[in-house]
């Protein structure tokens, strides 16, 4: 599905007949002629291939896709204009938020988010299949409107000040708003094409993540699914700015965000696991100071993993062992410890097919602190669909 944003003008010009019930009052709430308001609802009918209005000889009325993407339009106009008001602000402008908001066009957003993501005008320009000069012209168009500086040229390529970051931000998820209101018009004329990005952790990827999106496949089949993996502080990010959805694995205390929602699903315990036949493994007793002489292999720092791995040596006063290698990815951390006599501290969850076969042991030590909240990360505005929502609970059930 390719998801066009609409004109920003045909946005308002939509809210505007769905809360007046008419053409002709709306024309003069958007300055607008009643053919070009009646060609901007056609436009936006046709994009969505479903009627917004009924049509009736006393006014205009929304269908029940014109509801749903209604509530929509409204979420993602107030994210703009809330976006808007912050950049002016950063920036030191004095712009009136609601007049300028009326003034703003979809390409110049769209600059703006491609420039601030490629920190380049001609990187940005191939992303969005449009010419360097013509996207050039869009980003200053928005800068001449707002009357502040949104971009500065550096030794390496293009700045985006903060006032450029809160309203590509704020535009981001505006126009993940249109995109889910897109999916929902679509599930009401059975045409279940929508998608829900999951930023994946690594307990997620080997117990969680399968069962529910095999679940969800069968249910939903034309639904997509994708699964972004990487480092927590990369997700979360890119949840926060509308490019992922959902995350789904250990969640962090405290919260890293007054913008996220945490939600525990189970507590998972880790454990400290060895190669098949390592000594530890056959001693009758494993003290702190016998762990502390083998290398290790181990999460990145600020993980809940990391951070109990650290606490088991300096809680009883010793230095953490500095034979470390740092590594995410669990077939490295595998082919590791199977090739020597290195250790890791890990959710036997996550390696519970090695020890299944007996490729993997687990070392009889019992760690302090040992379990870590795993759950649900998202967005505190963000409303899920349906089908989205579907997806959180085949999670929840486990």
């Amino acid at each position: 599905m390719d998801y066009r944003i609409p004109n920003i003008r045909h946005l308002r010009v939509f809210v505007e007949v769905a809360e007046n019930k008419s053409i002709s009052k709306a024309s003069e709430k958007v300055f607008l002629s009643q053919p070009a308001i009646t060609q901007a609802i056609t436009k936006l009918e046709g994009m969505l291939n479903a009627s917004l209005f009924q049509r009736r000889s006393d006014g205009m009325y929304v269908t029940e896709s014109g509801e749903v993407f209604l509530m929509r339009v409204r979420r993602s106009i107030e994210m703009i204009t809330e976006g808007v008001k912050n950049a002016i602000r950063l920036g030191g402008g004095k712009g009136q938020t609601l007049q300028l908001v009326q003034m703003l066009k979809t390409t110049q957003l769209r600059a703006l988010i491609a420039v601030s993501e490629a920190h380049n005008f001609s990187v940005a320009g191939r992303n969005l299949g449009i010419s360097q000069s013509a996207l050039h012209r869009a980003a200053r168009e928005l800068e001449d409107l707002l009357r502040i500086v949104l971009f500065e040229k550096t030794s390496t390529g293009i700045s985006t000040s903060k006032a450029a970051r809160a309203l590509s931000k704020a535009c981001k998820l505006a126009f993940a708003e249109i995109r889910q209101g897109w999916d929902e018009v679509n599930s009401i004329h059975n045409r279940e094409i929508g998608e829900i990005v999951v930023g994946s952790m690594p307990l997620a990827r080997t117990s969680l993540l399968p069962k529910a999106i095999i679940e969800l496949s069968r249910q939903f089949p034309d639904f997509r699914i994708k699964v972004n993996d990487g480092p927590y502080d990369d997700l979360l990010y890119h949840l926060r700015h509308g490019d992922i959805d959902l995350l789904v694995g250990a969640l962090r205390f405290p919260s890293p965000s007054d913008d996220v929602i945490q939600e525990e699903l189970f507590s998972s315990p880790v454990a400290i696991i060895a190669r098949s036949g390592h000594p530890l493994c056959r001693a009758k007793a494993v003290d702190i100071h016998m762990l502390a002489e083998y290398p290790w292999v181990v999460p990145r720092r600020g993980t809940p993993t990391r951070s109990i791995f650290e606490s088991a040596f300096t809680e009883v006063g010793m230095d953490v062992p500095s034979r470390l290698v740092e590594c995410s990815s669990q077939i490295l951390v595998r082919s590791l410890l199977m090739d020597s006599d290195r250790l890791t501290i890990i959710s036997a969850h996550q390696v519970q097919h090695e020890l299944s076969l007996g490729l993997l042991e687990t070392v009889p030590y019992k760690l302090a602190h040992s379990s870590r909240p795993i759950g649900l990360t998202f967005r505190r505005s963000w409303k899920p669909t349906k089908t989205q929502y579907s997806f959180m609970q085949l999670l929840r059930n486990g």
